[in-house]
């Protein structure tokens, strides 16, 4: 698992890495150009007390209010945007490490829709069981281990899929993570590691990515995996 860490933090450097994580970042911006845009335009135009003072209090709190939750909100922002665009990372991981892979199958429209309704699912479900004991373990100061526990095993579930649906059929693929799902684990904890750390976040869903990579070849060449390892 250190292994496949270490390599996707030193790929990082790859144009086609770079290219992605720019334009994840440039469509973000884009994004919250408009609504600031469109947020503006509305504070402009609306008038609770009808009294000038307080309309333009309520105008400036409700600017930083806005402020302040996009500025919390953008690296969550800016991984919804990558995740559109981490096909091309795994791409990159393939061709630089394994260029003896065949092409990646064809998935369905319906396969693709239905994985990410399955994932936003799944991370409602555990984050609100989650919820209760992490509020009252915060108390007692390791709400913290839940939070790495919950996330961990969301985020290695939502980067093995992607890349392990590229190459085989998600049932085959739910059969493999269930088989190794302390290891893949361990990976997930470590991704939510980085998507805490201010900057280095933004980047956490590429080096996600491509250690799923490298973890789902490794299990094909270890003969783990029940499939045919890799040329």
């Amino acid at each position: 698992m250190l292994t496949s860490l270490f390599r996707a933090i030193a790929q990082l450097s790859d144009p086609r890495f770079r290219r992605v994580l720019v334009v994840g970042l440039a469509a973000t911006l884009i994004l919250y150009v408009l609504c600031y845009l469109g947020m503006g335009w509305c504070l402009a135009r609306l008038s609770l007390s009808g009294i000038g003072w307080v309309d333009r209090l309520t105008d400036v709190l409700g600017g930083l209010a806005i402020f302040v939750l996009t500025v919390l909100m953008f690296p969550s922002v800016v991984t919804l945007t990558l995740s559109f665009l981490l096909d091309d990372v795994a791409a990159a991981v393939e061709a630089r490490y394994y260029p003896g892979l065949p092409p990646p199958r064809r998935q369905k429209l319906g396969e693709m829709t239905w994985g990410a309704i399955r994932f936003a699912l799944v991370t409602m479900a555990v984050n609100l069981a989650a919820l209760p004991f992490t509020l009252i373990l915060l108390f007692v100061g390791i709400g913290i281990a839940v939070y790495y526990a919950v996330n961990g095993y969301l985020l290695a579930r939502e980067y093995f899929e992607l890349v392990a649906w590229r190459r085989i059929e998600p049932a085959a693929a739910d059969a493999l993570r269930r088989a190794h799902g302390l290891r893949l684990w361990l990976g997930g904890v470590a991704i939510t590691f980085l998507s805490t750390l201010p900057v280095v976040n933004l980047a956490a869903p590429l080096i996600g990515t491509a250690m799923m990579v490298h973890e789902f070849e490794n299990l094909r060449a270890n003969g783990k995996s029940g499939i045919a390892p890799a040329p």
